[in-house]
């Protein structure tokens, strides 16, 4: 899906850093945006600078939504992405938004830190708050699983170093969440956290498997110690219902490529790029 004034939108870029509070208040004055989708984070779950993930994820958050209280008309809606990490290792098989969090990394506390900071400008501000689950797709950077392992598999290196085999997860593809955030943007209530998701997990040896039948290619698996963590979520798989719930009203389903054609066009892109080298 590409966001584009063919579909009736217009989309702007935040330039300011977003814990620079008056460069990104002068921006924000400016645009005066009717709609808001706030993405910005560190990515990387495994980054080792902790202290960033509050600054970005909980304080700039905070500048974010101070800013645009102060605009003269305030937005129709503002989207926040925060992450099916609070979770942490759930007791239940598919999370729910009402369960109680368990966040087990500085990365998934300052996410639930995030939403409590959002949840003080809930009266200001018409704020839905997004946790998605696992997703990957064309373009991902290669620091991430997925497009790691596509590399491999790609120019058929002799062996790949992981962790743990067994952890499960929802591979989505980038189109769905994209599609969801869309959806939740329009119909999303202000004061509601919805699960982004398809409910559907897969372990890394069924990922691994997939890209042998589409390479024909099995690479050695080599298990690494260094990548093995000590406090790994071992299942993420959320709940769609609330999600489904609320865009079925509307008569409006995701569409949800299956996993082997989100691979397979990774894998064209990934051996183009090699071409090009």
């Amino acid at each position: 899906m590409r966001l584009s004034k063919s579909m009736g939108i217009n989309v702007t870029i935040l330039k300011a850093n977003i814990n620079d509070i008056d460069a990104l208040e002068l921006e924000i004055r400016a645009l005066n945006p009717n709609f808001v989708i706030h993405l910005a984070g560190i990515s990387f779950v495994a980054s080792k600078d902790h202290e960033a993930f509050y600054r970005v994820h909980a304080l700039g958050t905070g500048n974010l939504l101070k800013a645009l209280t102060l605009l003269p008309t305030r937005p129709k809606k503002i989207l926040l992405a925060s992450s099916a990490t609070v979770y942490g290792n759930s007791p239940n098989l598919f999370s729910l938004e009402s369960q109680i969090l368990a966040p087990i990394d500085h990365y998934a506390i300052s996410k639930v830190a995030m939403e409590e900071m959002a949840k003080t400008y809930f009266e200001q501000l018409p704020i839905v708050i997004a946790r998605p689950f696992n997703y990957t797709g064309v373009g991902q950077k290669e620091n991430f699983l997925i497009p790691k392992l596509i590399r491999h598999f790609a120019e058929q290196r002799p062996f790949i170093d992981l962790g743990n085999l067994n952890i499960e997860r929802e591979f989505n593809d980038v189109h769905t969440i994209c599609s969801a955030y869309l959806n939740l943007l329009e119909l999303g209530e202000p004061g509601e956290i919805y699960n982004v998701c398809t409910g559907q997990a897969r372990s890394l040896q069924f990922v691994l498997n997939n890209l042998s039948e589409l390479t024909g290619y099995c690479p050695e698996i080599r298990i690494n110690p260094n990548f093995v963590r000590t406090n790994e979520v071992i299942r993420m798989c959320g709940n769609p219902k609330k999600l489904q719930d609320l865009l079925s009203a509307k008569e409006i389903n995701l569409t949800i490529p299956p996993l082997n054609e989100t691979l397979a066009a990774m894998l064209v892109e990934a051996k183009n790029g090699s071409q090009k080298i």
